[in-house]
C-alpha cells in the first residue's frame, strides 16, 4: 500500500508537474543552471541523474525495514554515493568527453538534495513499485526542466540544436545536428549564467501562470449555473 493512498497516477503527476524538483522544489538548481548550455550537456547530466535516482530509491525501499532511524540518513548518502560513483565510471568509460565537459557535476549528484530527498521522503516508506516509479517520475521530470532550459540557450547561443549528439550517443549522431539560425553570429549572454538564469525563470513564470489559470478555470466550473428566470415580487405603497 502507498503512503497517503496516492496512486500511481498521483506519484506521476507529482514527479512531472504539481511537485516538480527543478519548477515547484527549485532543487537541484546548481547543475540546472551549470550545465544547460547545450542539449547534450542537459541530457547526459538527466540520464546520470535518474540512473541514480531511481538505483536510490529501489535501494532504499529494499531495505527499509532493516535500517534503524539512527543510521538511516548516513545510509542514504552511502547508497547515493556508490551509485553516483558506479554511473561515473561508465560515463568514463563510454563517454568519456562528454564526461569531461560535465566535470565536477556528475560527482556532485551526491548532493542532489531531489536524490536525498525522495529516498527520506518516499522511498523509506513505500514499497519497491511505488518508489520505482516515484523515483523514475521525479527523474523524468527534472531531466525534462535540464533538457528544455538547453534547447532554449543552445538556440539562442548557437542558433543550433543537437550539436555534438555524437558525444552521447556515439558515431550515428553526428548528423543529428539541426541548424535554426543560419549565418547567427550567436547570443554570448545565453550560454553565460545569466542566460540559464533567465531560462530557467521563464520557465518557472510559465509553470506558475498555467497552475494559476487551470485553477481559475476549475473554480469557474464548480460555480452553479442558475437556469430560466427568476419571478420578482413587487409590492407598491400608496400612501
Amino acid at each position: 500500500m502507498i503512503t497517503e493512498t496516492l496512486t500511481y497516477k498521483d506519484i506521476s503527476l507529482n514527479g512531472l508537474w504539481n511537485n516538480n524538483p527543478a519548477l515547484t522544489q527549485l532543487l537541484g538548481l546548481c547543475p540546472l543552471l551549470a550545465v544547460t548550455g547545450s542539449v547534450v550537456n542537459a541530457l547526459g547530466l538527466g540520464i546520470a541523474t535518474t540512473a541514480v535516482l531511481v538505483g536510490s530509491n529501489l535501494a532504499v525501499s529494499t531495505i527499509r525495514h532493516a535500517v534503524s532511524d539512527a543510521v538511516r540518513l548516513p545510509a542514504f548518502v552511502m547508497i547515493i554515493a556508490s551509485l553516483t560513483t558506479c554511473t561515473e565510471l561508465l560515463m568514463q568509460a563510454f563517454t568519456y568527453e562528454l564526461y569531461q565537459i560535465l566535470g565536477i557535476f556528475i560527482p556532485l549528484i551526491v548532493t542532489n538534495c531531489t536524490i536525498l530527498g525522495r529516498a527520506d521522503a518516499f522511498a523509506s516508506r513505500n514499497p519497491i513499485l511505488p518508489s520505482l516509479v516515484d523515483g523514475l517520475m521525479m527523474a523524468l521530470g527534472f531531466s525534462a526542466v535540464l533538457v528544455t532550459v538547453g534547447v532554449i540557450r543552445e538556440i539562442l547561443g548557437s542558433g543550433t540544436i543537437f550539436a555534438n549528439m555524437h558525444l552521447l550517443f556515439g558515431d550515428m549522431a553526428r548528423d543529428w545536428e539541426i541548424t535554426i539560425i543560419s549565418d547567427y553570429s550567436g547570443f554570448l549572454v545565453a550560454i553565460l549564467p545569466p542566460g540559464a538564469f533567465f531560462a530557467a525563470g521563464c520557465l518557472i513564470a510559465l509553470k506558475n501562470w498555467i497552475d494559476a489559470e487551470l485553477k481559475r478555470r476549475a473554480a469557474l466550473s464548480r460555480q452553479p449555473v442558475i437556469k430560466g428566470s427568476k419571478r420578482v415580487k413587487t409590492t407598491t405603497v400608496i400612501g
